[in-house]
């Protein structure tokens, strides 16, 4: 079964391969007013218990049999949002965003495999919201029946993006931007989004918590994305919180200290 963690070690002690796993996945976190608060049942949001703004709400939820973690941003006030790599369970996303009122601005993918780009363009369709990715993963977008075929799973349809990410380019939103900052390593169009005034990174597959992307799949390179997480990620403040693509939130002070794949040797 397919796993986007690095083959020889999975975040907090999680067994190989992540989907089989029985820990529980990535808890939502929730920056919203009360007003906004999701209905009870199945699929449902809970109020976390920190991190409250009247203005911006910042929902992570894992998607898809991987359970890609993907991301809502929104700014109550201008009723616009972006959403980042929604791989799947589109109808649930897509439901969230009229929740709570939201116009779909940008559909960010950080790269181009199946559990992150899976949904995007049945979002686009609902939404009419544009599909941003790099353009180094579309050799892996026109691969998605293979990549159908490694989980055993129907082939999404996928098109072209209708914008890239390159690197330095601003996304995001108004009053909560982002900076792309391009790693390479896990594909050769991985990409990163840094909000920094929120101390945020979207980190994708290349950064998780005690762990790296994997690097032999279509694209990988086990010195590039070393090379992109130290150079690039460990370069910002200590303090930015990074969601990864899977599993739990970590921080850039953590991964530089605890990370195995990143002592410097």
């Amino acid at each position: 079964m397919f796993s986007p963690f690095h083959p020889r070690q999975t975040p907090q002690g999680l067994p190989f391969p992540f989907v089989e796993s029985t820990a529980p996945p990535l808890a939502c976190t929730i920056l919203t007013s009360p007003r906004k608060q999701a209905t009870s049942g199945s699929g449902s949001w809970s109020q976390p218990d920190s991190l409250y703004n009247e203005l911006m709400i910042l929902e992570t939820f894992p998607v898809g049999p991987l359970q890609c973690n993907c991301t809502l941003l929104g700014d109550e006030a201008a009723g616009e949002a972006i959403v980042i790599d929604p791989g799947d369970e589109v109808s649930r996303i897509h439901r969230r965003l009229t929740e709570l009122g939201l116009k779909l601005k940008q559909i960010l993918v950080t790269h181009a495999h199946i559990d992150h780009v899976g949904g995007a363009l049945q979002l686009k369709r609902l939404t009419g919201a544009p599909i941003l990715l790099n353009e180094n993963d579309l050799p892996l977008l026109a691969m998605m029946e293979s990549q159908a075929a490694w989980l055993g799973v129907p082939t999404p349809e996928t098109a072209p993006p209708d914008e890239g990410l390159a690197e330095g380019q601003r996304v995001g939103l108004d009053h909560y931007p982002a900076q792309v900052i391009h790693t390479p390593g896990h594909t050769q169009g991985s990409v990163c989004l840094h909000f920094a005034p929120l101390k945020m990174l979207i980190a994708g597959d290349t950064l998780f918590a005690g762990s790296i992307g994997r690097t032999d799949l279509p694209g990988g390179n086990s010195q590039q994305i070393i090379h992109s997480i130290q150079s690039r990620l460990l370069a910002l403040p200590d303090e930015t919180r990074v969601i990864p693509g899977h599993g739990p939130v970590t921080t850039i002070a953590v991964e530089r200290s605890t990370n195995p794949f990143l002592r410097i040797r």
